[in-house]
């Protein structure tokens, strides 16, 4: 079962087992951090579970798609380590993934 590193927006890191296969999104939301309003249920829709990834996974998560990079366009947080977290899928690989919540937009 993969650990998932959760840093809150006020700097508060927690470590949470989560199944593999879950995406961040729902790890996240399973383990109550209500930080993260995820509105669309992970359909890639809202931009409400944006998330930046530690520089140390980025090249281990899944690839962006165009749908992704043009929902995260409309975040005025959005970095070159922004995420939304519906589309990151937890595997053996992502053990130990490091996200942090963005700020609301």
């Amino acid at each position: 079962m993969p650990k998932l590193v959760i840093v809150n927006r006020a700097g508060d890191e927690t470590t949470v087992d989560a199944a593999a296969g879950l995406s961040v999104m729902e790890a996240i939301r399973d383990n109550g951090f209500d930080e993260m309003l995820a509105l669309c249920g992970g359909c890639c829709s809202c931009a409400t579970c944006h998330v930046h990834v530690d520089p140390a996974f980025a090249d281990k998560v899944e690839p962006m798609s165009e749908d992704e990079n043009d929902l995260l366009d409309s975040s005025d947080h959005r970095d070159e380590r922004s995420r939304l977290a519906c589309q990151i899928h937890l595997t053996a690989a992502l053990d130990g993934l490091k996200v942090t919540i963005a700020a609301e937009d």
